[in-house]
């Protein structure tokens, strides 16, 4: 993990895929992004998660006060975070909002589904940022913060992320050029717990991403 920003109560890593955020109850012995930074920097509190697949920025608490004014900070949607995103085929619009009511564990395969009598309020606001041959990189700036809020939303939409197992609607996809659900924690933006100064980080793609990016172009 790269480190983006340190002091003494918060640490901002850059997730690579593959890492869990915190301990899988199924398999307890897998390495964390808590497990890792507890061996150079003591005990550390997570704020908010990274689904395992997914890369970028993760706030961490290094204290109780840090870790209960970022809580609050989320419960009460202060915190900005931004997504960047692979997404399969053409959004009609260049910049949308996608405001569809969310489920968590909404089916059998544990999925966050849209439901209109059940869901929960969930607004993502999307932008496309560039279009390749089948697929287009978007910006996503979710205004909840739902589980798989991100995938739920735009594979609801037709538009599923590259690489998602989990939500596309097909078992085919001409651009499955990446191995992962092709999603990235890009930017966030919030108020220190400590020093109450207003901070944004942003978190540089990873390698695949990258390169995945760079097929498309060609």
């Amino acid at each position: 993990m790269d480190i983006l920003f340190q002091d003494e109560s918060i640490i901002a890593v850059n997730k690579p895929s593959g890492l869990l955020t915190i301990r899988d109850g199924y398999n307890p012995d897998l390495p964390t992004v808590k497990s890792l930074l507890e061996l150079d920097f003591g005990r550390c509190w997570i704020v908010h998660r990274l689904d395992k697949e997914t890369s970028g920025i993760l706030l961490v608490a290094r204290n109780e006060a840090a870790h209960r004014s970022l809580n609050l900070a989320f419960e009460n949607h202060q915190i900005r975070k931004i997504y960047h995103a692979l997404i399969f085929g053409f959004p009609l619009n260049k910049e949308f909002i996608i405001d569809f009511p969310l489920r968590i564990d909404g089916d059998r395969r544990h999925r966050t589904i849209v439901d209109y009598d059940q869901g929960k309020p969930a607004k993502s606001k999307i932008t496309i940022i560039n279009i390749f041959q089948d697929c287009c990189l978007a910006e996503i700036r979710p205004e909840t913060g739902y589980t798989h809020q991100i995938r739920s939303h735009l594979a609801s939409i037709g538009h599923p992320i590259l690489g998602d197992r989990l939500y596309k609607k097909t078992n085919t996809n001409p651009s499955e050029v990446i191995a992962r659900t092709a999603l990235h924690a890009y930017e966030i933006t919030f108020i220190h717990p400590s020093t109450h100064s207003h901070v944004k980080l942003s978190a540089p793609y990873p390698d695949d991403f990258l390169d995945t990016l760079e097929k498309l172009a060609k």
